[in-house]
């Protein structure tokens, strides 16, 4: 390589470091917009990473995460023969799945009527509506909840008026798996909705008014022009849903379940909290059902979208 080569490679990358450097500068200020997202995903997603050593150690607070000693994979078969945690898994599982089969699907059903709607006012009205239960924190659900469905609740004061029995709605272990389905889709299914409209707005208006003049109805215009333009974020939502499928609501079972039903409502993340801060602590085991959570997760989110590819062309992959 003679000297005019070599002068040209030393320049090349100065001048695209410049190049770059002055692109960023120019937009400043949308790249400060990325800043707390940014903090956010680093504070509590990626430093945290840190601690995942302490699934394979003995964690003691003198001696820090660094200085505690490696413990192989004792952990893990403590954990995995203890039943409580087959039992957490269950019902994690059986909890995720009934929402993705039942909450799910409610928004995309709910944007497509809302963007049915004609008169502007009524429907900003009843998207407010729908859209304000995601604003309740899940304490003040669970106070509502408690003095309407306990045992002197509201509604069972109501059917003993009425000569009905009471029912057991917060200690039956047939009807609380559905309580908390049902009350995860009247909180978020509004606001999950709001993304499904916003796919609908960036539908070219003209494909409705050839369809139309084609002579096609609404229910064929939802068919074959709604759903194939929100197909693509349908599919998109439902992997990335699965890779959280181990996340069953802790906020909202923490605050409504009772040792009654424990049995069917026990999740993961509750079993954690109780392994955790009504046990002799160890941090060690804590962190190996962490390790799977997130261990399974991942696997759940890779083969759903490698289904997804295979079946529909689109994945987050």
């Amino acid at each position: 390589m003679n000297k005019s080569e070599l002068s040209t490679h030393s320049v090349k990358p100065s001048r695209q470091s410049k190049t770059l450097f002055a692109a960023i500068w120019r937009k400043r200020y949308i790249y400060l917009l990325l800043l707390p997202g940014l903090a956010y995903f680093a504070i509590f997603k990626y430093i945290p990473i840190y601690g995942v050593q302490l699934a394979f150690k003995k964690y003691a607070v003198n001696l820090g995460i660094t200085g505690s000693p490696w413990i192989g994979f004792s952990n893990f078969n403590l954990l995995f023969i203890d039943g409580d945690f087959w039992i957490a898994v269950r019902n994690t599982l059986i909890i995720a799945y009934m929402q993705i089969l039942i909450c799910f699907p409610i928004p995309i059903v709910l944007a497509v009527l809302l963007n049915e709607i004609r008169q502007r006012k009524f429907k900003r009205t009843v998207q407010t509506i729908y859209t304000f239960p995601h604003f309740l924190s899940w304490v003040i659900v669970s106070g509502m909840v408690l003095n309407m469905l306990s045992t002197n609740g509201a509604i069972n004061n109501l059917l003993a008026v009425l000569n009905f029995d009471r029912v057991q709605f917060l200690t039956d272990k047939r009807i609380f798996r559905w309580l908390l389905v049902f009350l995860q889709a009247w909180k978020e299914s509004g606001w999950n909705c709001i993304m499904y409209l916003a796919a609908i707005t960036s539908i070219d208006p003209t494909l409705y008014e050839a369809a139309t003049i084609d002579g096609a109805n609404r229910w064929h215009r939802m068919r074959y022009i709604t759903w194939p333009g929100i197909s693509m974020i349908v599919v998109v939502t439902l992997i990335m849903r699965m890779g959280s499928i181990m996340d069953a609501g802790f906020e909202q079972i923490i605050n409504i379940y009772n040792p009654a039903v424990y049995e069917v409502s026990d999740i993961i993340d509750t079993y954690v909290f109780r392994i955790t801060f009504q046990r002799p602590a160890n941090f060690g085991l804590s962190a190996a059902v962490g390790l799977f959570k997130g261990i399974t997760n991942c696997v759940l989110l890779l083969t759903t979208n490698w289904i997804c590819v295979r079946l529909s062309g689109t994945g987050i992959l």
